[in-house]
């Protein structure tokens, strides 16, 4: 039996790792001994290491870590060590395998006599535009189901010169392995090499794989490396004695990457000039015999490549980007200049330098103090004094400010003064498109919850929620972060994969968290006090989230009755979301008649969370947090289906719950009625629960935090482990001193 290895290798991948070795391991062709799986990190800074690390633990998955990033075919390369499989097929953390890949390679392969070589073809994914095919397919016409070599179908050398459209025999590759190891040249030299030295190759024309193209990221090759590429693949095609036909190929393809170097802008200008040096030599030196110009506008390229002239190519390409760019320019910039500087005094106040000791904050579109910003700002005055804070908080929302709050209305004129000369911007969501993001200024993200539903441009394919969205404008207001808080490895990997921009991962705990483990048990008591919670009584927050595809809100129980069932020794606190925070509340009467707390308007879910012995939820973030506390948790799922199809999810809440789930009113009604909403069940879900989502959550985020950005101290306290935690006191001893809560029913 042919038996296969697979060979991930991942630089920073923590947002896409999961779900490439998840599409390996869930092919039907890996379902036995036969496959392998070997997981390279490639140096990376990110939460790699810790994925390879836990899908070790599985069989026929090994992980390797290399200490510092390599090129990618020296990558490869580590991870072929470790291989056993008869074939070695190459992925990037970011490539995912259609279902059903292994086993029609391996069919392939058996059919043809086990070939050096069996390419394939695969679609390209970018989060702007539908997938797109690769471009191979055309080059498999002529070859068909033959067995071939380059030789005989030297128009195979035009196929995109990554590794991961090709399944490579691992004899062949070992007795190539210079391809792998050559000083310098990255992915392109075994690509083509393999290629170039293959006797017999196979065709398998289907698309197996996908492969996902970043915005950004760490590049994997070196353009510089490109040069030594074509000197080896030079040298392999004498030994080869490689026909005319295929050293032109070679050279055009290899011509057209560095000439797409030169036209592009990751070089400086000193750069530029060796580049530009350095190519015309090579085009000279490997010109094949026969050579014909092109007749479009790279001809006009090459023409000054021979005459080594780089002031006319610097003119040539200038001119060509403005005909090119000069309409989309001034779209943008129009935009541009409407929104960043509709304003004359945030024009004249951008020319005053930075204030290093004034901090930005705001929270959920300037409605007030609020979530983590609030909980950094307020560890903020306690341990840097000395940096001056100023609120964003719309007109509506000021007189409900702490007093004493420094703030500024959106629009006013101290706002673009603050604005512009503020070097800390912290925020739970993005400031504005008008906010310049200027040198030496920091923009901590906080966000504003753990994500169950897809965000950023994981919403694209999901119309109930991205339809109108601009995610070019969403992007560039996500490339402004410095850091992103996260709360545990789940976040953390989400938000590296929704919005791929650069920014560090603060992987701290949400410090609007930090409460649930300092509050006292007089805190707790006060709390209940205030929201009108008799002593003794069990109270139950009912939380739910908003749905993308309801236009307005109307409760999803028959709060009444489920106020009756649950008894007179039960307070039902509901709390609609913040979206509905204009006009009439269906909660209105209710709340006077006395049937439940509508806690709605209430500042601060997290201390309702302290305040309550329980909680239900539907998909809102609050469950996350709430989870902290380790009090039990009912997930009330009723339309569970259309949210997951209509706003999309990141995993089966369903099967993932904290605690007990209700489809229908009856059932949830029956789980309170009886034990199940906090029995050992419940209670080993919501276990497992706390592990995955607030491993980074034990009270001192909002310090590390503070460290780490205002006080330039990286080397923050550790996280203490889930199980080594105290939450805080829980409502019934704080103000009983039973056990438990008073039974519900």
């Amino acid at each position: 039996m042919t038996t296969f290895t697979v060979i991930v290798t991942a630089r920073d991948a923590q947002g896409h790792l999961r779900e490439c070795l998840d599409s390996v391991l869930a092919d039907p062709g890996a379902g036995g001994p036969d496959v392998q799986v070997v997981c390279v990190d490639n140096g990376s800074t990110d939460g790699t290491r810790a994925i390879a690390d836990e899908y070790a633990t599985r069989d026929r998955v090994t992980a390797v870590h290399l200490p510092r990033p390599l090129m990618p075919a020296a990558a490869m390369d580590a991870g072929a060590r470790a291989a056993t499989g008869d074939y070695l097929l190459f992925l990037d953390g970011l490539d995912r395998l259609a279902p059903g890949a292994l086993a029609a390679l391996a069919r392939r392969a058996a059919e043809t006599g086990e070939p050096d070589l069996v390419l394939l073809d695969h679609v390209r994914i970018h989060w702007r535009n539908p997938p797109a095919p690769s471009g191979d397919g055309k080059l498999f016409a002529g070859p068909g189901r033959a067995v071939v070599s380059a030789r005989t179908h030297p128009e195979l050398l035009n196929l995109n010169p990554v590794l991961a459209n090709r399944l490579v025999r691992s004899g062949f590759r070992a007795a190539h392995r210079e391809l792998f190891t050559a000083e310098g040249p990255g992915e392109a030299l075994p690509a083509i090499g393999l290629l170039l030295a293959a006797e017999r190759v196979a065709i398998l024309d289907e698309i197996v794989l996908m492969r996902t193209e970043p915005d950004a990221g760490p590049a994997d090759d070196d353009p510089f490396t490109l040069f030594a590429t074509h000197d080896h693949l030079a040298a392999l095609m004498d030994r080869l004695q490689a026909r005319p036909e295929q050293r032109t190929l070679v050279f055009n393809a290899l011509t057209r990457r560095m000439l797409k170097v030169l036209d592009g802008t990751t070089l400086d200008d000193r750069e530029h000039a060796d580049y530009f040096r350095l190519t015309a030599a090579h085009f000279t030196s490997h010109k094949p015999a026969g050579y014909r110009r092109p007749a479009d506008l790279n001809g006009v390229r090459h023409a000054l490549l021979e005459r080594g002239s780089y002031p006319a190519y610097r003119a040539f390409t200038s001119a060509n980007r403005k005909r090119r760019g000069v309409r989309g320019l001034a779209v943008k910039a129009k935009r541009k200049a409407a929104a960043v500087v509709k304003d004359g005094v945030y024009r004249e106040q951008l020319r005053h330098p930075v204030e290093e000791d004034l901090a930005v904050f705001s929270a959920y579109w300037d409605r007030g103090v609020a979530c983590s910003p609030g909980a950094i700002s307020a560890k903020l005055a306690e341990l840097a004094p000395h940096i001056r804070q100023v609120w964003v908080v719309r007109g509506r929302d000021v007189p409900l400010l702490p007093p004493g709050t420094d703030h500024v209305v959106p629009g006013s004129r101290r706002y673009w003064s603050v604005m512009a000369r503020a070097k800390y911007f912290v925020n739970n969501v993005n400031f504005p498109d008008s906010l310049v993001k200027r040198t030496g200024t920091i923009h901590v993200q906080t966000h504003h919850g753990t994500p169950l539903k897809r965000m950023g441009i994981d919403q694209i394919p999901f119309p109930a929620t991205s339809r109108g969205v601009d995610y070019d404008a969403l992007l560039e207001r996500c490339a402004r972060w410095d850091y992103s808080v996260s709360a545990n490895p789940h976040s953390t990997e989400t938000w590296a994969r929704a919005y791929p921009v650069p920014f560090t991962s603060l992987d701290y705990g949400y410090p609007r968290n930090d409460v649930y483990y300092t509050a006292t048990a007089e805190d707790v008591r006060r709390l209940r006090e205030r929201l009108g919670i008799a002593p003794g009584r069990t109270a139950v927050l009912y939380a739910p989230t908003h749905r993308d595809y309801e236009a307005g809100w109307t409760p999803r129980l028959d709060l009444e009755r489920l106020s009756r069932v649950l008894g007179d020794d039960v307070t039902l606190l509901v709390r609609g979301h913040y979206f509905y925070d204009r006009g009439a509340s269906p909660l209105e009467e209710l709340h006077r008649r006395g049937a439940i707390i509508d806690v709605s308007g209430y500042e601060s879910v997290e201390e309702l969370g302290l305040a309550c012995d329980a909680l239900i939820t539907d998909y809102s973030s609050v469950m996350f947090d709430y989870a902290n506390l380790d009090r039990p948790i009912v997930v009330y799922a009723d339309d569970w289906e259309t949210y997951a199809v209509t706003r999309g999810v990141y995993f089966d809440l369903t099967e993932h719950a904290p605690g007990a789930v209700a489809r229908n009113q009856d059932e949830l009604e029956a789980v309170f009625l009886g034990d199940a909403w906090r029995d050992e069940q419940a209670a080993s879900r919501r276990a497992a629960f706390r592990r995955r989502f607030c491993a980074f959550d034990d009270g001192h985020a909002a310090e590390r935090v503070v460290r780490h950005v205002f006080l330039g101290e990286p080397d923050t306290p550790a996280v203490v482990p889930v199980e080594h935690r105290t939450p805080a006191p829980a409502p019934a001893p704080a103000a009983t001193g039973a056990e438990h809560a008073t039974p519900i029913g």
